[in-house]
């Protein structure tokens, strides 16, 4: 069965991306009248990061208490050690493969120029900011701490990042 337009579940992103990319070139034509409104998202969105900077302080104690909680329950502790040990094997050869050898060779590819030497890539923040999805179901939860760190370490324009 084919799906038709009206059967098909969930929310129209593309449509929504499209509004908000008309709506701000609106703004952007208006002028000053268009200021206030931008000033605005502005503060909206930095209120939306305070709120989800704070959800992420908290989240790692829920998380703890819910792993804690199966741990309990379950009967054979060695069983899990290992199986829990074998994954955060894979996760970190994972990153150390995606974030030592894959993106280098992505950065060597388009610029033609050696990676290593790029401090931004190997600073602490930025590896911090590249693990911190893996506890997390959405990458969405991490933007606002990648966002910070591109701006502030970085020096990323904001209205790039």
């Amino acid at each position: 069965q084919i799906p038709v337009g009206t059967e098909i579940e969930g929310m129209n992103i593309l449509g929504l991306v499209l509004f908000a990319l008309v709506l701000g070139v609106a703004l952007k034509k208006l002028g000053q009248e268009g200021e206030d409104l931008i000033r605005f998202f502005n503060s909206f969105n930095e209120a939306t990061m305070v709120l989800v900077s704070w959800i992420m302080w908290y989240v790692p104690i829920g998380i703890m208490f819910l792993v804690g909680s199966k741990i309990v329950e379950m009967e054979d502790i060695v069983l899990l050690v290992t199986s829990l040990g074998k994954y955060i094997f894979a996760s970190i050869l994972g990153h150390f493969i995606h974030g030592g050898i894959i993106l280098p060779l992505i950065y060597f590819a388009s610029t033609r120029q050696n990676p290593y030497p790029v401090k931004r890539w190997l600073s602490l923040q930025v590896a911090l900011r590249l693990i911190l999805p893996s506890s997390f179901t959405s990458s969405s939860a991490t933007l606002p701490s990648m966002i910070k760190c591109i701006e502030e370490n970085n020096g990323v324009d904001k209205r790039i990042s």
